[in-house]
């Protein structure tokens, strides 16, 4: 019965998908059709279309995100190179190639040290350890959990610390049940986590593109710049989410019994710590290359050479731990370059550019609304999608702005903590059963409201 009800479920779905797919291409190809002008070239006129449909298939996922920047990929490859169907024919070497971007391997490093990370335990070992250390009041906890999840979420995924973090902590939660506290810890490591993600390029897939947008324009953005911009931000809001947290949560809290601490220890396997060892040495010498960049001069691409040489070389890593890495996301950000690449290329943007600019907005306020826009848009669509729409059209109507429109936009759409559906750290902590719709407002409408100003002028600060 179970069997019949899941393959009626699924064949629902795909229905769904299907009908998601059509309505989409439809309301591409009319938007296309109201909006293109008759000076337009045959590339602008596809590139426009191709704008309209990649966004609508990430905002539906009528299919999966990975598979939308293929279709980026053959799309532009088979309308801009095709003389049967391009007036004007160009070569096409830019549009594949954003495989080799420094974006993509720094992404890749990331993704070698996580696996790392999880595999030999060390990210267990690390969250143990930060409980063992805070003490047991619920503030104090709250605080290192806060902490950890934020740190852990600048080298893995804010999801996959989230989904750590969450389960080292069942046991407690078992023990204090729906209670106040318990609230206030999965509020506080999905904010964290989210936040966290902010402080580096490698943190999630919008830093990435973002970033990538930016070196598209000739402007590189380094490791150690990111976290220039990204970090004091990230902390701002960090401390401010603790407090609030604090204060709705944990004003009367009383101390925690930390019993759960003496359960067994972890499962070891035969030389485990030498390798626990080694992956920690691997983080830190990769992220002090990363940041020193600018002293030393190897590029990050290069530097990436260090875990991935040495954690397979020790066996740390395998084959097997290989092919289960996150390849689509490396798809998923490779596409979405690839369509900013063609967005710069075809001027598409400096056309509506143009209209924008007759309205005379000051340079900070249209900063504002960019921010904000992508802030609301992330909370109930997709943050690729708010990247790769606001980014180019921002860089357009602000060319003396472009590192502060990227940064902007970037930073923003990681403001998104309203709704337990709006990034999946929420998702995560809304699942345990602990939490009710209404206990993201706190956090979520703070750093909603606080995140946009605080990136933009932080941003103005550094680029003027």
């Amino acid at each position: 019965m179970d069997d019949l009800q899941a393959l009626i479920a699924e064949k629902k779905k795909r229905k769904i998908s299907i009908y998601y797919f059509l309505a989409s291409l439809i309301i591409s190809l009319g938007l296309t059709f109201v909006l293109k002008e008759p000076a337009f070239t045959d590339s602008q006129v596809y590139v426009l279309f191709l704008l309209f449909f990649s966004i609508s298939l990430w905002i539906t996922e009528a299919i999966p995100p990975f598979a939308v920047s293929l279709f980026i990929l053959a799309y532009l490859v088979y309308t801009f190179g095709n003389p049967n169907f391009n007036s004007t024919p160009e070569k096409i070497d830019r549009y594949v190639n954003t495989f080799s971007s420094s974006v993509i391997w720094l992404l890749l490093g990331g993704f070698f040290m996580a696996a790392a990370m999880q595999k030999s335990g060390l990210d267990r070992r690390l969250l143990k350890f930060t409980l063992t250390i805070s003490g047991n009041k619920p503030r104090y906890i709250l605080i290192a959990l806060m902490s950890m999840s934020w740190i852990f979420a600048m080298v893995i995924s804010d999801s996959a610390t989230t989904s750590m973090v969450v389960a080292g902590m069942a046991p407690l939660l078992t023990a204090l049940g729906r209670s106040k506290i318990s609230k206030a810890l999965l509020l506080g490591v999905a904010a964290a986590a989210t936040l966290g993600g902010m402080g580096t390029i490698m943190a999630n897939v919008t830093n990435a593109t973002a970033a990538g947008l930016l070196e598209k324009e000739g402007i590189r953005m380094s490791f150690s710049n990111w976290m220039l911009y990204g970090i004091p931000v990230s902390f701002s809001l960090l401390a401010i989410s603790a407090f609030a947290l604090m204060r709705a949560f944990l004003k009367n809290a009383e101390p925690i019994a930390m019993d759960f601490l003496k359960g067994e220890p972890l499962q070891a396997t035969p030389g485990i710590r030498g390798q626990r060892t080694i992956v920690m040495m691997v983080i830190i010498i990769t992220i002090l290359f990363w940041i020193t960049g600018s002293v030393h001069g190897i590029p990050v691409a290069s530097v990436v050479a260090i875990p991935i040489v040495v954690l397979t070389a020790t066996r740390i890593l395998t084959a097997t731990d290989i092919k289960t890495l996150p390849w689509d996301t490396l798809f998923l950000v490779a596409g979405g370059l690839s369509l900013g690449e063609a967005l710069q290329s075809t001027h598409i943007l400096d056309y509506y550019a143009g209209f924008l600019k007759t309205l005379h907005i000051h340079p900070v306020f249209f900063l504002l609304i960019l921010s904000y826009l992508a802030m609301v848009f992330a909370n109930v669509s997709s943050g690729l999608a708010c990247i790769m729409l606001l980014i180019p059209l921002g860089m357009a109507v602000l060319p003396a702005y472009k590192t502060e429109v990227s940064i902007s936009v970037g930073l923003s759409v990681t403001a998104t903590l309203i709704l337990p559906v709006s990034i999946p750290p929420n998702v995560i902590v809304y699942g345990t059963g602990f939490l009710e719709q209404k206990d993201f407002r706190l956090v979520g409408i703070l750093v909603g409201l606080l995140g946009p100003p605080l990136v933009v002028l932080w941003s103005l600060f550094l680029g003027h």
